[in-house]
């Protein structure tokens, strides 16, 4: 009785850390201690397939979520390129084939509905565990350490690289109009958007515009 409680117990502990710090175990070695210790739990306990259903879903739940992020890395890094690559192709475009904002979307409603899609998306892939890497990263440098073993941020440094990108986006469009009375639509435009972006609550991509 005593080991089925104590079972039950460390079940809801491997749940909440798989779900919450899924990176954890990302390694062979880790992950080798997780079904360890779920192999025994599941013998303490063979008679009540409930548990052993829960801890194949727990399982099968951290291989998804370490496949999805490992998915999204992939996708960011196919899409990462060095500046002067993103000039140079500009430079090499035509003239005519290089389409403004609004050639491509009139309408400030429709393009903050889109940027908020785009935040929702980066939002969506920061984790606890990524504040935690921030945290314990400046623990170590206020001890004057080096730690070797602090993963990289990915998500929230996309999530400030598309901060950034986006208020570039916003000065490109409108510094590359030649004529002032095309220039104050553009701005015109974006404050527009700017003001949508604000309607939904978006204030990341707002801030970024402004």
């Amino acid at each position: 009785a005593k080991l089925k409680s104590f079972a039950a117990k460390i079940i809801q502990l491997l749940k909440e850390w798989t779900e919450t710090f899924p990176y954890d175990f990302q390694d062979e070695k880790s992950m080798k201690e997780l079904k360890e210790i779920a192999h025994r739990i599941t013998q303490c306990d063979e008679e009540n397939g409930t548990v052993k259903k829960i801890i194949s879903q727990m399982t099968q739940n951290l291989l998804m979520a370490l496949s999805a992020r490992s998915q999204y890395q992939e996708i960011r890094e196919k899409f990462r390129q060095p500046v002067t690559d993103k000039g140079t192709i500009l430079k090499t475009k035509p003239q005519s084939t290089q389409k403004d904002i609004l050639s491509v979307c009139c309408d400030p409603l429709i393009l903050a509905q889109q940027l908020t899609y785009i935040e929702l998306e980066r939002v969506s892939n920061i984790y606890p565990e990524d504040l935690m890497q921030i945290v314990s990263h400046m623990d170590s440098l206020d001890n004057h350490k080096c730690r070797g073993d602090v993963t990289k941020t990915y998500n929230l440094e996309a999530y400030d690289n598309w901060f950034n990108c986006l208020s570039m986006l916003v000065a490109t469009e409108i510094c590359r109009v030649v004529k002032k009375k095309q220039r104050t639509r553009m701005v015109e435009f974006f404050i527009d958007v700017a003001r949508e972006c604000f309607n939904i609550g978006n204030f990341n991509s707002m801030m970024a515009i402004i």
